[in-house]
């Protein structure tokens, strides 16, 4: 089948993105030929000045449209807790059940040897920048980097740095971890070893 070069093109594009296959390209390709000029112009605009009109937030690193992000702007936020996340899709999962009132800082990946990404590839030495200039009005920071082995040795180092940096001016601050353990609905069967060591870890009085 011989498809128009702009259309082609567009689905070439749709299957280069994370997780479409090139039978969804083509639909969403063709989709795109559907909608009104009107809007697809819009989506054109709002995509061609993505990159131009985001940036990061000078103090958290999520992204923002002006110096600091609306989580930072908010008077309503725990500012005495910190959650250091990975990326900002782990910062959306925090917020969308809307439990976490505390603020964040967002690393932009993890330390990854076998990749080339070390402590001072992403946002490590700016996070113990902050916390010199904040130390005193911080009570936790939650290690919220993603249970794997990247993500294990990232905490890690993390929680070491602090030690050694702040050298007893951080023992009114606590550094937890996130408890990780069965999801609901989950079957013990189904669980991985690592799973179980942690949902035993992590058991309350019941």
């Amino acid at each position: 089948m011989n498809i128009p070069k702009d259309l082609q093109k567009t689905i070439d594009f749709f299957e280069k993105l994370p997780g479409i296959g090139p039978k969804t390209a083509k639909r969403l390709g063709f989709y795109l030929l559907r909608m009104p000029q009107q809007e697809l112009e819009e989506i054109s605009k709002h995509i061609s000045q993505l990159k131009i009109n985001l940036m990061y937030c000078k103090r958290c690193f999520h992204l923002s449209e002006t110096e600091l992000c609306s989580i930072c702007q908010d008077t309503q936020r725990d500012n005495s807790v910190v959650a250091v996340v990975e990326d900002v899709l782990d910062l959306l999962s925090f917020e969308t059940g809307h439990h976490y009132q505390g603020v964040y800082h967002v690393l932009h990946g993890r330390i990854d040897p076998l990749n080339y990404i070390g402590p001072d590839d992403i946002y490590i030495p700016q996070f113990i920048h902050r916390i010199k200039k904040e130390k005193n009005k911080i009570q936790e920071i939650i290690l919220a980097t993603n249970p794997n082995t990247e993500g294990e040795a990232t905490a890690m180092y993390i929680k070491k740095q602090l030690t050694d940096t702040f050298d007893g001016e951080l023992n009114h601050v606590k550094i937890t971890r996130l408890a990780y353990g069965l999801p609901i609905g989950g079957d013990l069967e189904y669980a991985d070893y690592m799973t179980l060591k942690r949902s035993l870890e992590g058991r309350k009085d019941f």
